[in-house]
């Protein structure tokens, strides 16, 4: 069972609910992409030293990406939403002969911050590996990435490993 997100019973507030992800989100979700990733994009961040590049600008790159795994593994992938809206995503890649679920991309709306939706879409996607019967998860968050860094660990992740990225122009 999902965590339930935090204020979704408070005066007044909208109830959250987490669904399975359906076609018609990704452009939702590409458009949350593209702020929530802001300062924490790798693509960002190769942009930066080495200019624009042929794919266009980062934002672009990333919404891509996501609604490449929205198409390619709807199965994998579930929405937050207040009621018709869609506030929040997580993508998952399942490799079942792994045994190991790993989580892509999370993204909640700048003013749904703050209301557990991040801390429940893990745990929706947590859920989703142990009912395909999964025996590890994994994450991947930047080190400058705060929120990641204080949220994974608070959700039982443990950090295994460090990984600094390079760049050049050409």
């Amino acid at each position: 069972m999902s965590e339930r997100p935090r204020g979704d019973d408070a005066p007044g507030a909208e109830a959250v609910s987490i669904r399975p992800a359906q076609p018609a989100d990704a452009d939702p979700a590409a458009e949350i992409t593209r702020e929530a990733f802001d300062g924490v994009s790798i693509d960002q961040a190769v942009e930066r030293l080495c200019g624009p590049s042929a794919g266009g600008p980062w934002q672009d790159i990333k919404a891509k990406q996501v609604r490449r795994e929205f198409a390619r593994t709807p199965q994998h992938c579930f929405v937050a939403t207040i009621g018709r809206r869609v506030v929040g995503y997580v993508t998952t890649a399942v490799s079942a002969e792994i045994g190991r679920g790993t989580i892509a991309n999370l993204a909640v709306a700048a003013d749904c911050r703050g209301r557990g939706l991040g801390r429940a879409l893990i745990a929706r996607a947590l859920d989703h590996f142990r009912a395909l019967g999964l025996s590890q998860a994994k994450i991947e968050t930047l080190a400058h990435n705060a929120v990641g860094n204080h949220l994974y660990p608070a959700m039982g992740f443990a950090e295994i490993a460090r990984q600094v990225h390079f760049a050049m122009r050409l």
